[in-house]
């Protein structure tokens, strides 16, 4: 007999091998007819996989986090099988599961266009009205190589190549269509109904661009119709927020073909990037941070003691002078434990903390460029702490601390936390790395949060904690981080004299709050749509006359206001005044003053905050002093 304990502590018996999806029919047809797997001992299975001892078994459905991302990559196979009926010349490559989606990499002699695309869907729904079977055949190695040899499947054939350990594979049958997975799969078609494919992309084979070029068709999956319209309300908002198209709109910035992946900041993205600089440099001088300033380019034999050398020197921009090799820095924390070392310190002296807006190049692949989300030239606000053990969380618990109020001052009150752990592969001792991981997460304790751990995540050098923030919209963006490293500062040989006059290595904590200052500005664009609160605000007010006869007191106004360190437009053009309002409402302005006869006659201003809202006429002093209390308070 064989014993099946469910997650409930039931137990059912049966007497030999059982499919997940006969367990599942013993319970209730019910459940049956929403098994998509099973977890079997914790591995994902296929409800029609055997279970040939004694187990624990979870029946997985579309309302489990495991059965929606099995949805998601069957459908994808589904994109497959329509693919190879519209277009059977074209060679499938890989189709898996990203976040709430999927694509497929496919090789075809001629770009897709949209029509193409409308027509995959619609052939998608065709196979599911079907409601066929998704079939597992597990298949001996050769047999896979003829298969994908008589079906000319190029990709498929170097994709098993890469597996020569493997000796059976699974191969899922859609049909006539057959693809090859470690699965788990939908067991059926019915499975699939709620799905849309939103785009075409390139792709390079094995994300390199010295390869062949391919086509990537992306889709998304749901298990419910509900689910699918969220998503499409969420991207369709997301769209709406692309600080790409609002960087153009408000004329904030753009990039140039002439530096891919390097940014032309104007003069209102420019006023962003310094009210944010500017705030961070406050928070600086406020925790006990030192600013600092590390070169540019750093000779290789720095990057060779520091590893970059020789694992990373392809992401590194390199250059040559006087039969010497250098590197543009992909990363300050070497040029920081330099500047540790340049002096003797003493053990009376730590914790020593740096903090620089240190401009960073890594030569990111061209396909994965995104903006200023992800660029090749960046700027981080960058923080070490050289400490011993024994601060890390007094440490730690200051910078969870800052960190907070830094995030509620821009707007983001939703953080995620999470603790990743020691590696199987890492240096220092289980004594030390029990030290630094208790301090990390007593740290959070303290700071009164939530976190999660993950196993096994932590740098080789040491534990971290990651702080992920959830935008207006729900998406979530990883930014603040907080590490321990017990090897660089060994590696560069910095050390401080201890308290019985011997020479120790120091701790050294890297942490950044914002990261780089590129892609938080793009993330604060999104997530204010735009509308970036008034200390933020490129433009924090415009001033508008309605006719020739108040240009001097419009312009006596803004100049009283930008006295008062106030960004100001002025606007004098000869143009109607609904049309000049409309104009600037759109620049997203917090505030637009109007003035006329009686403005000016009154020494005052009509007022109109963003949204179109009428705050009625006030003193310009007035409404200085508005203006100020909103800066002051972070509104």
């Amino acid at each position: 007999m064989i014993q099946i304990t469910l997650p409930d502590n039931s137990r059912r018996e049966f007497p030999g091998p059982v499919s997940v999806a006969d367990v599942a029919k013993s319970i209730g047809p019910g459940l049956a007819k929403m098994t998509v797997a099973g977890k079997v001992d914790g591995r994902l299975v296929d409800a029609s996989d055997l279970i040939e001892q004694d187990a624990k078994l979870q029946i997985i459905t579309p309302k489990d986090d495991d059965g929606l991302e099995i949805i998601r990559h069957s459908t994808a196979h589904l994109v497959g099988h329509a693919v190879k009926q519209l277009y059977p010349t074209a060679k499938m490559v890989i189709g898996p599961v990203i976040d709430e989606g999927f694509y497929y990499d496919i090789s075809y002699e001629r770009p897709f266009t949209p029509e193409d695309m409308q027509a995959i869907e619609a052939r998608m729904r065709e196979l599911i009205a079907q409601d066929y079977d998704v079939i597992k055949k597990m298949t001996p190695r050769d047999q896979v190589v003829e298969v994908f040899k008589s079906r000319g499947e190029d990709y498929k054939l170097r994709l098993v190549e890469d597996m020569p350990d493997e000796k059976a594979m699974g191969l899922y049958y859609h049909q006539e269509y057959v693809d090859m997975c470690r699965g788990p799969h939908v067991p059926n078609t019915r499975f699939l109904k709620v799905f849309k494919l939103t785009k075409l992309a390139g792709a390079y084979w094995r994300g390199d661009a010295r390869n062949e070029q391919l086509q990537r068709i992306y889709g998304t999956a749901w298990a419910d119709k509900k689910q699918l319209d969220d998503y499409v309300r969420r991207i369709e908002e997301a769209e709406k927020r692309d600080h790409r198209r609002l960087g153009k709109e408000l004329d904030l910035f753009h990039i140039d073909e002439v530096a891919p992946g390097v940014v032309f900041w104007h003069p209102k993205g420019w006023a962003i990037w310094q009210a944010v600089e500017q705030y961070m440099r406050q928070v600086y001088r406020d925790t006990g941070y030192q600013e600092v300033k590390g070169p540019q380019i750093l000779d290789k034999s720095l990057w060779e003691k520091t590893g970059h050398w020789q694992n990373y020197r392809e992401n590194m921009f390199t250059t040559e002078s006087e039969k010497r090799d250098y590197a543009l820095k992909p990363m300050n924390c070497p040029g920081h434990v330099l500047i540790f070392k340049s002096d003797l310190r003493s053990y009376r002296d730590l914790p020593i903390r740096y903090g620089e807006f240190g401009q960073c190049h890594r030569n990111e692949p061209s396909g994965g460029l995104h903006g200023i989300m992800r660029v090749r030239g960046f700027t981080q606000d960058d923080g070490h702490v050289f400490c011993t053990e024994n601060h890390i969380l007094d440490e730690c618990v200051a910078y969870t601390e800052q960190l907070l109020k830094v995030y509620s001052d821009f707007g983001f009150k939703d953080i995620l936390y999470k603790v990743a752990t020691r590696p199987d592969n890492r240096i220092g001792s289980d004594e030390l790395w029990d030290k630094a991981e208790g301090a990390l997460m007593e740290a959070l304790r303290r700071s009164g949060v939530d976190f999660v751990i993950s196993p096994g995540e932590g740098a080789f050098y040491g534990p971290k904690i990651e702080y992920t923030l959830r935008d207006a919209i729900g998406r979530q963006w990883q930014c603040g981080t907080m590490q321990v490293d017990f090897n660089m500062a060994e590696r560069l040989g910095a050390e401080y004299v201890t308290e019985s006059s011997g020479r120790a290595h120091p701790v050294m904590l890297h942490r950044a709050i914002v990261g780089s200052l590129e892609r938080f500005i793009g993330m604060l664009i999104e997530h204010h749509a735009g509308a970036l609160p008034a200390w933020l605000a490129p433009v924090h007010v415009a001033v508008l006359n309605i006719s020739e006869g108040q240009a001097d007191y419009a312009s006596q106004v803004a100049k009283t206001l930008q006295n008062q360190g106030l960004r100001v437009s002025l606007d004098l053009h000869n143009e109607k005044i609904t049309y000049k309002i409309r104009k600037h409402s759109l620049q997203k302005l917090p505030y637009i003053l109007v003035v006329g006869d009686k403005e000016k006659e009154a020494g005052a201003v009509a007022v109109r905050a963003r949204g179109n809202v009428d705050l009625g006429v006030m003193s310009v002093e007035a409404f200085s002093q508005k203006v100020a209390h909103d800066i002051q308070h972070k509104l």
